[in-house]
C-alpha cells in the first residue's frame, strides 16, 4: 500500500513539475479550457435563474371572455355556468369576474384611480376566465374555443393572452437542448487539447520512457504522470472557467436588471451550486486524464 501511495505521489509531483516547466504552454491550453467551459456554466446559470420565474406563469393558456356591456351579472352567471357544462373535458377552471371586481382591481393601481374618478360609470364589463387542460395540440384547441366562444350572443370579445407564454417554454427548452451539445463540443476540446499537450510531452521524453522501460518500469508507472497531468489541467481549467464566469455575471447582472424591472421581475443571474460545480470540474478531470491515457498510449508506441 505504501509503495503504491508512493508512486502516486511520484506521478502528481512530476505532473506538476511538468506544468511548471513550460509555464506559458501550460497558461494557454488552461486559458483554452476555461474559456469554452465558462460558456455552458453561463449558461446554466442563465436557466436556472429563469426556471424560478417561469414556474411562476401558468404555462396553461388564460383565455378572457368579456361580456357585452348590457349583459346582466345574472346573465354573465347563466353563461359562464352554461360553459363549464358543455366544455367540461376542455377546462380546468373557470372564474367569474364582475365589473365591480374589475373596478375594485383597477382602483388599487394608483395609475388608474384619476383616470377612473373621472368616468361618471363603470365601463369595465363582466368578464370570464377560462383555463384550458395541457395537451400537445392545447394551443390549436384554444384557439377553435376562442373562435366558438366569439359567436355567442352574449360575448362581445374574447382575449387569447398566453400563446407568449408557450413560445418561453420552448425557447427555455431550446435554450437547455442547445446546452447539452455545448457541453458535448466543450468535451471535444478538453479531449483534443489534452491529448496535442500531452502527445508533445510524451514526444519530448520518449528517449526517458524507452530508458524507464528498459530498466523494468511497468507501462503504468510510464503513464501515471501523463494521466495525472491531465487530470490537473482539466481541473485546474474548470477552477479558472468558474472565476471567469464569475467575473461575467457583474455586468450580465446589471445588464439584466433594468429588463427585468421593466417586466415586473426579479431575476439575478448566479452559478449553479458548488456540488454541481464540483461534479462538473470532476468529470473534466476524468476526461482530461482518459484523453491522456489515450495520448500516451498511442505516442509512445514503438
Amino acid at each position: 500500500m505504501r509503495t503504491w501511495l508512493r508512486h502516486h505521489q511520484y506521478a502528481f509531483l512530476v505532473a506538476l513539475r511538468r506544468l511548471k516547466v513550460q509555464p506559458f504552454s501550460s497558461l494557454s491550453n488552461l486559458l483554452v479550457i476555461a474559456l469554452t467551459l465558462a460558456v455552458p456554466v453561463l449558461g446554466a446559470s442563465i436557466l436556472l435563474a429563469a426556471q424560478p420565474v417561469v414556474r411562476e406563469i401558468p404555462t396553461s393558456p388564460e383565455m378572457t371572455v368579456f361580456m357585452k356591456q348590457s349583459s346582466t351579472l345574472e346573465q354573465a352567471q347563466a353563461f359562464s355556468q352554461a360553459v363549464g357544462k358543455e366544455f367540461q373535458t376542455e377546462l380546468a377552471n373557470i372564474r367569474l369576474v364582475s365589473k365591480e371586481q374589475a373596478l375594485k382591481q383597477l382602483q388599487s393601481n394608483p395609475s388608474w384611480t384619476e383616470a377612473l374618478g373621472a368616468l361618471p360609470s363603470n365601463p369595465l364589463p363582466h368578464a370570464i376566465v377560462l383555463t384550458l387542460h395541457e395537451t400537445p395540440d392545447l394551443v390549436m384547441r384554444a384557439d377553435t374555443l376562442a373562435k366558438t366562444l366569439q359567436g355567442r350572443q352574449d360575448v362581445d370579445s374574447v382575449l387569447l393572452d398566453s400563446e407568449w407564454v408557450q413560445r418561453l417554454a420552448a425557447i427555455l427548452s431550446f435554450i437547455r437542448i442547445g446546452l447539452w451539445i455545448l457541453m458535448a463540443g466543450v468535451g471535444v476540446v478538453v479531449i483534443a487539447t489534452v491529448f496535442n499537450t500531452v502527445r508533445l510531452q510524451a514526444l519530448n521524453q520518449r528517449e526517458e520512457i524507452a530508458v524507464a522501460r528498459l530498466v523494468g518500469a511497468t507501462e503504468a508507472f510510464v503513464r501515471r504522470p501523463f494521466l495525472y497531468m491531465g487530470a490537473l489541467t482539466g481541473l485546474l481549467a474548470s477552477a479558472l472557467a468558474c472565476g471567469l464566469a464569475l467575473l461575467a455575471l457583474t455586468p450580465l447582472n446589471n445588464a439584466l436588471s433594468s429588463l427585468a424591472q421593466s417586466y415586473g421581475v426579479q431575476l439575478t443571474l448566479k452559478l449553479p451550486e458548488f456540488s454541481l460545480l464540483l461534479t462538473a470540474a470532476m468529470l473534466v478531470a476524468i476526461l482530461g486524464a482518459l484523453a491522456a491515457r489515450w495520448s500516451v498510449t498511442r505516442s509512445t508506441q514503438y
